[in-house]
């Protein structure tokens, strides 16, 4: 006999991850489920992870957003690639692209095929074999082309935006979709006595809100899933151990560029997002090597624009939920867990949960089975994400005490296997469901100095020859698309413009 459908869903908590959600669970009023959202307008949102990755796109595209008119509404621009300064040495840059590196050629993978004519002095930098790269540097965007015989076709983007006003923007979605918003501070979590399940939360005023399943997306307070549910945190701060930040707007100055960039520090590491209206900026550092003036000195010193308030501070620690799913309990967004925003992934991570609920999404029965997976599905990609995040830092160029102690650490057994890996002859092998993809992994790994000792020797098979002047035509065709471009502020005005909702 099947279990009775669940009909009530409460989610605790706006911001970004509990308004993303609200709007995704929309579709289910449609299929008679009552969707209720509890946030105070008295409590603040961390609302800094305005750095997007590719699958936004997707998340959009389930609830048919249009991409000019959110990114006007959010004051969003497009976002190719992440740029990361001095992490090898002093001086030295590389881009992270979005999108592939060429083309493979007869089952040989094109970094493959690169690394071996670059060792030959025949090819150039790796960057210029990437559509996104190109048009990065010379601060280009256009739209994708759907003709796989353009060269268009190989630009992939995501976005920056104002998380808040996300948010919000997201809110008008799921309320006009029959999402109904509580306004009020929860002081109470009564839970049945018979299984520990979640049966409401009570707010200030007494008024309590009954549910079957909820939501916790109340940030790093975790109110549901730790303060009432007592679950528990695998603290990572061994492996990363920065554990503060500061962030600050400031006016935009220079080139608005298409892409986002992460800069070391003495003890962390800098944000910087150009959105339309005004510039991203924050601090990642660890306490332990820096007192929080200092990195706020730092902070300040470094900065391209004018500041347009005061740093906030943040405080964080690395690690994950035990259980993502427990009882009647999701966690998703930060109180699931916390990973910095090196590679823009804390959006991601709220979209992928809420993915990962809508395709498990139980019934009053409560079997084991949704729930489990959730957390094994969870827990695999909050490591994945962790070690390509502890790559960039144990694979550093750097001398302070931070950076050295970084490089010197023992790291997850699951990286120290890719590291080697790649190190041996530049191989790369990915679970099909990996968030990064292999684009992903050679960009740092080659950005942050680990150069493979040899290559596939299915590339000795190859014309060398022909395979360098393969490589000149994908470099030039590349090229001569970005350079037709318009620049990415000018299509932004064109396309996007936040003008008229500034």
């Amino acid at each position: 006999m099947t279990a009775a459908a669940i009909r009530e869903v409460v989610i605790v908590g706006g911001g970004t991850a509990g308004w993303m959600t609200a709007a995704a669970l929309a579709r289910m009023v449609r299929a008679g489920v009552r969707v209720t959202l509890v946030e105070s307008d008295a409590i603040g949102i961390v609302g800094v992870g305005e750095a997007t990755i590719p699958p936004i796109r997707s998340f959009n595209a389930m609830l048919d957003i249009d991409e000019n008119d959110f990114l006007a509404r959010t004051q969003g621009s497009m976002k190719l690639g992440i740029e990361f300064v001095d992490w090898n040495a002093p001086g030295h840059r590389y881009l992270h692209p979005f999108g592939d590196y060429g083309f493979s050629i007869e089952g040989v993978r094109f970094h493959q095929i690169w690394h071996k004519l670059r060792a030959a002095g025949r090819a150039g930098p790796i960057d210029e074999y990437s559509m996104s790269a190109a048009a990065a540097r010379l601060n280009r965007y256009a739209a994708p082309a759907t003709e796989q015989t353009s060269p268009l076709s190989q630009l992939v983007q995501a976005y920056h935006f104002d998380a808040s006003l996300y948010a919000r923007y997201l809110r008008d979605y799921a309320e006009a979709c029959g999402v109904v918003r509580r306004e009020g501070r929860i002081t109470d979590v009564t839970l049945r006595g018979e299984n520990g399940f979640i049966e409401a939360v009570v707010l200030e005023d007494g008024s309590r809100i009954e549910g079957e399943l909820f939501i916790d997306c109340s940030g790093f307070r975790g109110l549901l899933i730790e303060e009432a549910l007592h679950t528990g945190y695998e603290d990572w701060t061994h492996w990363l151990p920065c554990d503060r930040a500061l962030a600050v707007p400031t006016a935009n100055a220079g080139s608005l560029t298409p892409y986002t960039r992460a800069t070391a520090r003495p003890a962390g590491w800098q944000w910087r997002i150009p959105l339309q209206h005004r510039t991203g900026n924050g601090y990642v550092y660890s306490s332990a090597h820096v007192s929080d003036d200092e990195a706020a000195a730092t902070l300040l010193a470094n900065l391209e624009g004018e500041a347009l308030a005061e740093p906030r501070p943040l405080r964080f620690t690395t690690g994950r939920r035990k259980l993502a799913w427990n009882r009647n309990c999701v966690a998703i967004g930060l109180s699931s867990g916390f990973l910095e925003p090196l590679e823009s992934t804390s959006i991601h991570l709220i979209q992928a949960g809420i993915s990962r609920l809508l395709g498990l999404f139980p019934d009053r029965g409560w079997g084991d089975a949704e729930r489990d997976s959730y957390n094994a599905f969870t827990r695999t990609q909050y490591e994945q994400v962790r070690d390509f995040v502890i790559l960039h830092y144990k694979a550093n160029g750097r001398d302070e005490p931070f950076w050295r102690a970084l490089r010197e650490m023992e790291v997850p057994e699951s990286l120290a296997r890719r590291i080697a890996l790649f190190r041996n002859r530049g191989r790369i092998f990915r679970q099909d469901d990996e968030l990064f993809a292999e684009t992903s992994w050679i960009a740092v790994m080659l950005g942050q100095g680990i150069v493979p000792q040899g290559w596939d020797p299915l590339a000795d098979a190859l014309n060398p020859d022909q395979l360098a002047a393969m490589l000149e035509r994908v470099r030039a065709t590349f090229r001569r698309a970005a350079e037709a471009m318009p620049d990415h502020a000018a299509y932004l005005a064109r396309h996007c413009s936040s003008r008229e909702f500034a």
